[in-house]
């Protein structure tokens, strides 16, 4: 087995790995450290995170400095502001013991003022993040335009969290003689892009995936509904009263609402994501490191270059899409020796990524029932048992107040005191558990969702998009939107209503915050897209087409949207819409103006639905345009027919 002393780094550098603890490198560092210290081609890198790949582009840049030049000579490029810390924390410890070497961090959310003054000290090396990196380059506080390496490290996440224009400029301000070293966990056409435009005959490194589960963490899996992913969020907060661990969301919305819920029960959690300020995030960092916070609620990406040993617990509160970001997650616990649990909330429908991830880790995901209220407060009453025999008791600090103690429970026997103490301690959470339910799913839980999405259960949710037949959407377009906003192709769809304007239509419940996010300024074709949670009408499955169309004149009368020019905004969602009246009821049940009034079209006629209806007494929710002089229109069609109240047929006449 080779070690670090055979890949020919300095004598100096190798004094500082050893006193770290290391001594064989790992597959990475093994190939990209030699290819790097002798060779000035670019190199692609295919690594996994936790694979060492600091040390791989590091050593060898700290063993080819030019210590006795002034200029920045290594820019790189991480995307968020902790890895962008651990990275320089590491090069650091990796240049311990070799004199004049300065490395400074830059990064968005701090003191760009210190920045500058640090760029001043002349540092050899920068380490930042694109967006920060791009502003001190354009206020010419940073000069790279002799630099002779460029490290792109995680480019993949980079380019995910939309630094493309940022890379392309920094890279373009860069010289032609540099060496560039990207390094990446996953290869798409963006960063395939980026080889091929700033990259020279690069020489690819690839390693095997090291995605083997630690012996040390333990996998398992609870299957619940998708409704009750919190209440199982829950009863294993209270079932590990001593957890200290993260929490992993789909999107930052999910992550916040998860933590709010968590600290309003009344849990000592927070949550990291990308809405936070840089102020914030430290702070929650802080208390989060010193273990202030037992629960931190984060998605993938704010929960990068976290660094925490301790972790006894890692838990899914939704799959990730790729597998290997999975193993990315359990590996934050079960560090250093100490054991850890990897938990996943999970349902019967994934079953078929439950046995992928088994095969990544090679080893088996326990399946396990959420605890029932009992058990939880058995393991709580015995964790306190455990601790009252364990503590040392400190006779000289007490004993003031023995006295009084003894004095005060002196008519209480053994068992008494005893169920008394129980009583005080146990009680909130003996009240909370009486009647609490069994929330395990079992394997007829599939066929009775599968039945509830065709008619639109409580599984899936209904969602309002502002878009129709009118700018030519069709059922196989909108699979196709929601695949491509969300980028997840594994999202189960119900029900799809495409009508004129606007549409519906349903996705499994779990992904709800998912689709919110990620059609947050979308667009199609130039058309700002809005999309909404739609709440299911009375009558869904009997009476009128969709629950929400009623016979007699409206197309969508008091659907989604409401009526424009005839609903009161202040009614019922049920009965005058979603947004209420927008031009002829008033916000209060008065009219707005004189020109239109409440009722339905401009003059009279029902634009019900928000749909435009005719101008002057026609209504355009019978199916048709009808009259814009109050007649019909060449007398082929009369107004007044419903879509889905009269035949359509019988109204043309």
């Amino acid at each position: 087995m080779i070690t670090f002393k055979e890949l020919g780094l300095q004598e100096n550098i190798l004094t500082a790995i050893e006193a770290m603890g290391f001594v064989t490198p790992s597959p990475i560092q093994e190939k990209a450290i030699p290819q790097i210290l002798t060779s000035e081609t670019d190199v692609i890198a295919l690594a996994q995170t936790g694979t060492g790949k600091t040390a791989a582009f590091g050593l060898p840049i700290l063993n080819n400095l030019d210590l006795s030049s002034q200029a920045v000579q290594a820019i790189i490029l991480c995307p968020t502001r902790e890895l962008c810390l651990q990275i320089s924390k590491e090069l650091e410890s990796f240049a311990a013991h070799m004199k004049g070497v300065s490395i400074q961090a830059v990064y968005g959310g701090a003191d760009i003022s210190k920045q500058i003054k640090g760029l001043r000290d002349n540092p050899q090396i920068v380490v930042g993040t694109p967006g920060r990196t791009m502003d001190l380059i354009k206020r010419k506080a940073l000069k790279i335009n002799d630099i002779t390496w460029t490290v792109l490290d995680e480019a993949d996440e980079m380019l995910n969290m939309g630094f493309r224009d940022e890379i392309d400029s920094i890279l373009e301000t860069t010289p032609d003689t540099k060496q560039t070293l990207l390094f990446s966990a996953t290869m798409p056409n963006e960063v395939r892009r980026i080889a091929s435009e700033y990259m020279f005959e690069p020489v690819e490194i690839a390693v095997s995936k090291v995605n083997t589960a630690s012996k040390n963490i333990e996998h398992q899996v609870f299957l619940v509904r998708a409704s009750d992913r919190y209440l199982a969020l829950k009863r294993l907060a209270d079932y590990y009263p001593n957890i200290y661990g993260i929490v992993f969301c789909r999107t930052r919305r999910e992550a916040k609402e998860v933590a709010d819920k968590l600290m309003q029960d009344g849990y000592n959690a927070d949550a990291l994501h990308g809405d936070l300020s840089q102020s914030q995030r430290d702070h929650v960092m802080d208390k989060f490191r010193s273990q202030n916070i037992q629960i931190l609620v984060a998605t993938d990406v704010a929960a990068r270059g976290i660094d925490v040993n301790e972790l006894t617990h890692v838990i899914n509160y939704n799959l990730p899409d790729d597998p290997e970001v999975y193993v990315h997650r359990s590996g934050r616990t079960g560090r250093a020796g100490n054991k850890g649990i990897s938990i996943i909330i999970s349902n019967n429908r994934e079953g078929r990524k439950i046995k992928e991830l088994e095969r990544l880790i090679a080893s088996k995901i326990e399946q396990k029932n959420v605890p029932s209220g009992q058990e939880i407060c058995e393991k709580r009453l015995f964790n306190l048992m455990e601790k009252i025999q364990n503590i040392e008791v400190n006779e000289e600090q007490i004993q003031p107040y023995m006295a009084t103690v003894n004095e005060k429970l002196a008519d209480l026997d053994r068992d008494d005191l005893l169920k008394r103490f129980v009583t005080v301690e146990f009680n909130s959470f003996l009240e909370y558990y009486k009647d609490s339910k069994d929330i395990n799913s079992d394997s007829n839980d599939r066929g009775e969702r599968s039945n509830d999405r065709r008619r639109g259960g409580k599984d899936f949710s209904r969602f309002f998009i502002n878009i129709g037949q009118k700018q030519s959407l069709r059922v196989p377009n909108l699979i196709g939107l929601i695949n491509e906003q969300t980028r997840n192709r594994n999202i189960e769809i119900g029900k799809i209503e495409i009508l004129r304007n606007f549409s519906f239509f349903e996705v499994d419940t779990q992904f709800e915050s998912l689709i919110l996010e990620s059609f947050k300024d979308a667009q199609r074709d130039g058309v700002d897209l809005d999309v909404q949670i739609s709440k299911p009408e009375p009558g869904r499955d009997g009476g009128s087409r969709g629950g929400e169309r009623r016979s007699g004149g409206s197309r969508d009368g008091g659907g989604f949207r409401g009526s424009r020019d005839g609903g009161s905004r202040g009614g019922s969602r049920d009965g005058g819409g979603f947004r209420g009246s927008r031009d002829g009821g008033s916000r209060d049940g008065g009219s707005r103006g004189g020109e239109r009034r409440s009722g339905g079209s401009r003059d009279g006629g029902s634009r019900d639905g928000g749909f435009r209806g005719s101008r002057d007494g026609g209504s355009r929710d019978g199916g048709f345009r009808g009259s814009r002089d109050g007649g019909s229109r060449g007398g082929e069609r009369r107004s007044g027919g419903s879509r889905d109240g009269g035949s359509r047929g019988g109204e043309q006449k």
